[in-house]
């Protein structure tokens, strides 16, 4: 059994191809499943990258935390494995906590009578693959949300109870089921859109997308692949781009590894005109990585996690164009950062239309797997900014979790223009999830849930308003549409009241489409959200416990 040592992509990254011993591959795979499955590992330190070469296989594959399945073929077609793939619940099918872990670009051919179980929840992404048969999106029990692009399921997606989902140029065979909130964009066969009494939200077309950039073996050598910019576009982008993707060699990127990057070699690596590739490991880095070129890469596997080491950022991108920033964890430190990710400088006004920066699958935490402190997750300067799936959380359980420990203000502030977002999952901040400054800004698909820990009402007041709106568009935006809004509150401390789950200025409330807001059983009973957006929609609390609008 191939398995890289730490001067190519380090001892956590394994790599298979098709004449290896498939016992042995098994073995391996359920070893790895039974140390990760539970949630003993939910913050653990163990990240894994498991790798497949083109071929076939026959095997299952099960996908633990901080499990990465990538194949490495041109195409998911070029990685078949004929078996299964499954992600499941601990105890009573429940996968509300099935966390950081990822599948991308391979090719599942169930064999007769199996059933592949992607039961997940938040930062767990599906990319490019290929289903030859049907996917379960739950493990029979709760199951809070996830995100699929850029794939292909021939058969029946069985979402079942899933609470929340963001699908995304995708093309499936079809859709059963789901809870309260689920978006479809550039998605064939979608089941009918009657919002709301269908919880579904449909949309053609994806108005600007690069796809995330995928690992290639060819031969002996590793390629980075980008994919091309696509306007307008529907159904998956592998088959009609794959020759156009620009092709960057890893022998031309700096190989970052737990044991021996840092900041101060990778920021030397960065100023030298370099990529970067994070293997899998746990980053603690005590200054900012500084981005200032243009088109550079910084892409993880195997859920890497850059934590903050002196207060500071962990991430800061200059305002240019074209950077692309995929497949990591972030965390806050024990010294309060401003804040975690921040892309270009305050008063950024280039325009980077042509060549966008994309944020793929960043998932920022505060708190939950020790101490940790920040006022925001990610700020946004910059204009033309396309996020692709990021979970910006407030830690609800784990370590170090508290009012006054945890401490933060906002998830996501966006200053810049145009800036476009496809599944934005925020949660549990003590002011505004999201607050939004910039104009012609989008949002496709928002995940939310207050916080649940305010120690009394006056607590989260702000002037004379009730609580904080947990979508905030400032009141000098003139321009601003959104999708798909879920907003919840289980305020467990204290009889909590919040005015409106949504605050904007008055003349984009026509702009803000499909949204609910639902008061989760477990709660003080006494709090309540009093409106949707703006003193307008029904209220939420024990007696009436969802609400949707137009």
């Amino acid at each position: 059994m191939e398995k890289y040592t730490v001067a190519d992509f380090g001892e956590n990254v394994f790599i298979f191809n098709q004449q290896m011993d498939m016992q042995q591959i098994q073995d391996l795979i359920d070893s790895l499943y039974h140390q990760l499955h539970s949630r003993s590992s939910e913050f653990g330190d163990k990240r894994i990258a498991l790798l497949f070469a083109p071929g076939t296989y026959h095997l299952d594959i099960k996908v633990g935390y901080y499990m990465s399945i990538l194949g490495l073929g041109e195409t998911p077609d070029d990685v078949l494995i004929i078996g299964s793939l499954i992600s499941k619940g601990e105890k009573n099918g429940n996968v509300t906590c099935n966390f950081w872990r990822s599948v991308e670009n391979i090719t599942i051919e169930s064999q007769t009578g199996e059933m592949n179980i992607w039961g997940v929840s938040q930062a767990s992404p599906m990319r490019r693959v290929h289903i030859k048969g049907d996917i379960q999106l739950h493990d029979n029990g709760w199951a809070s949300g996830g995100f699929i692009a850029d794939s292909k399921i021939d058969g029946t997606v069985y979402a079942g109870g899933q609470q929340q989902w963001f699908t995304r140029n995708t093309d499936i065979g079809k859709w059963n089921q789901g809870n309260w909130n689920i978006m479809f964009m550039g998605v064939s066969n979608t089941p009918e859109a009657n919002w709301p009494d269908n919880p579904y939200t449909v949309i053609n077309e994806t108005p600007v997308i690069r796809e995330k950039p995928y690992l290639v073996k060819r031969g002996s050598e590793f390629l980075i692949k980008l994919p091309i910019l696509r306007n307008n576009s529907s159904g998956i982008g592998w088959t009609e781009n794959n020759i156009n993707q620009t092709e960057l060699p890893l022998l031309n990127f700096y190989i970052a590894k737990e044991n021996s990057a840092n900041a101060e070699t990778i920021n030397t690596a960065l100023a030298e005109g370099k990529n970067i590739f994070f293997c899998p490991g746990i980053y603690v880095l005590d200054q900012s990585l500084k981005v200032n070129r243009p088109g550079t890469i910084l892409a993880g596997i195997g859920m890497a996690t850059l934590r903050s080491g002196n207060g500071n950022s962990v991430i800061e991108v200059s305002d240019v164009s074209g950077v692309t920033i995929s497949g990591l964890i972030i965390d806050a430190g024990k010294k309060k950062s401003e804040t975690l990710v921040k892309v270009g400088e305050i008063n950024s006004n280039n325009n980077h239309e042509v060549n966008p920066t994309f944020l793929h699958d960043i998932f920022i935490r505060v708190g939950g797997y020790g101490e940790g402190s920040t006022s925001s997750c990610m700020v946004i300067n910059s204009n033309n900014v396309v996020v692709d799936h990021t979970w910006l959380w407030r830690a609800d359980h784990g370590m170090h979790v508290g009012w006054d420990q945890n401490v933060t203000k906002n998830g996501l502030i966006v200053n810049g223009n145009n800036v476009t977002v496809y599944g934005l999952f925020c949660e549990h901040f003590h002011e505004y999830q999201t607050l939004w400054n910039g104009n012609d800004g989008r949002v496709y698909f928002y995940q939310s849930e207050m916080p649940y820990d305010p120690p009394s009402p006056e607590a989260y007041r702000h002037g004379t308003t009730n609580g904080f709106a947990s979508y905030k568009v400032s009141n000098q935006v003139t321009n601003h549409e959104a999708w798909a809004l879920g907003i919840y509150c289980v305020f467990f401390k204290a009889p909590v009241i919040v005015d409106q789950a949504i605050e904007t200025p008055a003349h984009i409330e026509n702009s803000i489409h499909h949204k609910i807001i639902y008061w989760l059983y477990g709660g003080n009973k006494e709090s309540k959200i009093m409106s949707v957006i703006n003193g307008k929609g029904g209220s939420v609390n024990v007696n009436n416990v969802k609400t949707a609008m137009d």
